[in-house]
């Protein structure tokens, strides 16, 4: 009797080790994909448009090969890939994560410049000329996969960075739990996105009451606003996400970490203004001058990546320069 009780003891204890350390993984988790927010958001703004053209019974599906594309990209290439650079060459990392910080600025600071100066680009229109569509979805998902690949990255090296664990097997499902559940969120919202008008339609058209008929009608008349706003707000993110990555590695690795103290010095002094908001207004004043410095990084940028990366690529691998 008393061999079986210590017997249930031990499974007991096995049982608080493995319930702790899956509280340890889901607060990793959390933490980690908090961390990654401002590129969630991007991911959410910009994959809408790659069903934009088709029709309404392609959008699910097409979103869904762009998913199972995404969920590929962050568990058997991005995932071991991460963790070997994590244990041979750690200090690889905050570079890797601030090279992502600058793409960031430069994609934010590519969208507020074409809102002040719109213009077409010949390389989307040329893309999306095509008269045949099982082709163009071809195209468009296999564009989404490729964009999803560097987006995918950010978020991966931004989680890694941030869960503090020393298990090895736990920093790796950490990063596969991140992985899946922001690949669900985000392709879930997209795909609620891209069907809300045909909802909105279908409850105008069927609902018996009034209130519910005039609901729809609202859904479809929102989308048009609801996307605009997703967009702006994701600009906002990547250039707020990609210029504090850029200044907390600079600070980190002790290259400038001027910029950075400063800032964190400007902040705690806003706060001690505002007591009663001291939290928010801090973040909110960091945050504010984290995006601008990030947008005058992106904005010093763009002729880098349009006038000697894309010419350099299009020289080096043939065919068109990458766009975004």
């Amino acid at each position: 009797m008393s061999g079986l009780l210590a017997l249930l003891d031990d499974v007991a204890a096995i049982a608080k080790v493995a319930a702790a350390s899956v509280d340890d993984i889901a607060a990793a988790a959390t933490k980690a994909g908090a961390k990654a927010a401002g590129v969630v958001i991007d991911d959410a703004a910009v994959t809408p448009k790659y069903v934009h053209g088709f029709s309404a019974d392609r959008e699910l599906p097409i979103i869904w090969r762009i998913a199972l594309g995404s969920v590929k990209n962050k568990l058997l290439v991005l995932l071991p890939a991460l963790m070997a650079l994590n244990y041979l060459l750690p200090a690889a990392i905050t570079p890797l994560l601030m090279l992502g910080g600058a793409y960031l600025c430069f994609e934010g600071a590519e969208k507020v410049f074409h809102g002040v100066f719109p213009h077409s680009d010949h390389l989307v229109e040329e893309d999306f000329d095509t008269k045949d569509p099982a082709h163009l979805e071809e195209e468009k998902v296999a564009g989404a996969i490729k964009t999803d690949f560097i987006l995918s990255a950010e978020i991966m090296t931004i989680a890694l960075a941030t869960v503090e664990s020393p298990s090895l097997w736990m920093q790796a499902v950490t990063l596969a739990v991140v992985g899946v559940f922001i690949t669900a969120a985000v392709y879930g919202a997209v795909a609620l996105i891209v069907k809300m008008d045909d909802i909105g339609l279908h409850m105008a058209a069927n609902r018996k009451t009034a209130a519910a008929r005039a609901f729809g009608r609202g859904l479809v008349v929102a989308m048009p606003k609801l996307m605009a706003v997703l967009s702006t707000v994701g600009t906002a993110a990547m250039l707020w996400v990609g210029g504090s990555i850029v200044l907390h590695g600079l600070e980190v690795t002790h290259l400038w970490p001027w910029p950075y103290e400063t800032i964190h010095h400007i902040a705690e002094a806003a706060a001690h203004a505002l007591p009663a908001a001291s939290g928010f207004v801090a973040w909110a004043v960091q945050a504010g001058i984290d995006g601008v410095l990030g947008l005058g990084l992106g904005l010093l940028l763009i002729p880098v990546a349009t006038r000697v990366i894309g010419p350099l690529w299009a020289g080096l691998f043939g065919g068109k320069k990458p766009v975004h």
